[in-house]
């Protein structure tokens, strides 16, 4: 569906603050949103993040600010552990396999054997190495017969009362994708606004509807390129975004509570509700090629 859908059915002025949405061809995308930012992939073939092809812009719909502007980024940090013996384990082995330059992978079995030794000789100096690995190889062995979940730690503390240091840490464990929620409330105030209203609605279902290519295959949905405006400009003080994915809308026909219709059929009042959640994570980068005039993602 081609073309600039909007509601209110009105003109727009250099001062106009509004939030635009680009329908985007899925198979097209090279991702330039505000600012011309890039959105990239990981290539198959080299293992390095490059810009897709580019995009089709097949539409777009213009609709007002809507009264509940915000957002949130996150990252995901997860606790960490290490107790001091694993690391000496790991540290020997690391150095076995370090010391050797030869990248021959028919070497594979000299080298398990290198660090079989770093294993040993890491260990055979430690008495509580020794101690703490064949507790370890029972609590293995305890566990086989009835399914059991014993520890070496509840051994250990059982025993003695004591527990490996786990040396606690928060470590950096990820990143996660933003997802946005918008709700707009429509009254037509003529017949070509509910024309237009209706055009918008269905515009956002066709788009994010999947296309069946045959028997076997669904073609992914186009996806959504959103923008906070002010006139023909980004606007400089909301948050930016990346390229989205329709993930949900739901449409109230009975706006005002109770079901009520123009001569014509149309609904005095719709309520419509959508779901967006970007396709890529946010990174340091972004901001770097971010307008400078803006608050960033």
């Amino acid at each position: 569906m081609a073309g600039i859908l909007r509601y209110p059915y009105e003109a727009l002025t250099d001062s106009t603050d509004y939030l635009r949405v680009d329908l985007l061809d899925y198979n097209k995308i090279k991702g330039t949103g505000p600012g011309n930012l890039t959105r990239n992939t990981v290539a198959f073939d080299t293992g390095v993040l490059a810009p897709k092809q580019a995009k089709e812009l097949t539409g777009s719909i213009i609709l007002p600010i809507p009264s509940n502007i915000q957002d949130g980024n996150s990252v995901d940090w997860a606790a960490g552990s290490l107790d001091g013996l694993t690391a000496g384990v790991a540290g020997a082995t690391l150095k076995a396999f370090e010391s050797s330059t030869d990248l021959n992978f028919e070497n594979a079995g000299t080298k398990t054997t290198q660090m079989l030794k770093a294993f040993f000789g890491a260990t055979a100096d430690n008495a509580d190495a020794i101690k703490y690995w064949t507790k370890s190889i029972a609590v293995q062995a305890a566990n086989i017969p009835f399914g059991g979940n014993l520890t070496l730690n509840q051994l250990l503390a059982r025993e003695s009362g004591q527990i490996l240091n786990p040396n606690m840490e928060l470590l950096f464990n990820g990143v996660n994708l933003r997802s946005f929620k918008f709700s707009f409330k429509m009254t037509p105030r003529n017949k070509k606004e509910a024309e237009e209203i209706r055009a918008i609605i269905k515009s956002f279902k066709l788009n994010m509807a999947p296309r069946a290519l045959n028997a076997n295959f669904l073609q992914a949905p186009n996806v959504f390129q959103l923008s906070y405006r002010k006139g023909p400009d980004i606007h400089p003080y909301l948050n930016l975004f990346k390229q989205c994915a329709l993930t949900d809308i739901s449409v109230n026909y009975t706006g005002e509570g109770v079901y009520a219709t123009y001569d014509d059929g149309s609904p005095i009042s719709y309520v419509m509700d959508l779901g967006f959640k970007e396709l890529e994570p946010i990174y340091e980068g972004d901001y770097n090629i971010a307008p400078p005039n803006s608050v960033g993602f």
